[in-house]
């Protein structure tokens, strides 16, 4: 099992940045991605950037493509999803979450952080 705790949440206004992080625990040698999720009242969760850990390549939906960027520390054990040029449509409660050797799917989750981008 894997534990994951995210931080860096926020209020902030149009335009501005946050970074999030994700400290992984437990048995971290077994992940094999990580990604950022994130759910806004009433919509479906989304997968806004993703990363292969033993590759280090990463992906992007579109709506954070180029805004957006997943990073990782390894001696760390943490993730971060740096946002840049935020807008009101980013407003979401974000979820880390880790992929397993095996696992077809995300199947350890992080408790969220709300990100809240006022207009």
């Amino acid at each position: 099992q894997v534990q994951l705790v995210e931080s860096g949440g926020g209020l902030v206004q149009a335009g501005g940045s946050l970074r999030l992080s994700c400290a992984a625990s437990g048995r971290t040698f077994s992940i094999t991605a990580m990604g950022w999720f994130r759910q806004a009242p009433g919509k479906e969760r989304e997968l806004v950037a993703a990363l292969i850990w033993s590759w280090g390549s990463t992906s992007y939906s579109d709506s954070v493509k180029g805004r957006f960027t997943i990073s990782r520390d390894n001696a760390k054990n943490t993730v971060y999803l740096q946002m840049n040029s935020l807008k009101p449509e980013d407003t979401a409660v974000y979820y880390c979450a880790a992929r397993g050797v095996g696992s077809p799917k995300y199947d350890n989750w992080g408790q969220g952080t709300q990100v809240t981008v006022s207009s």
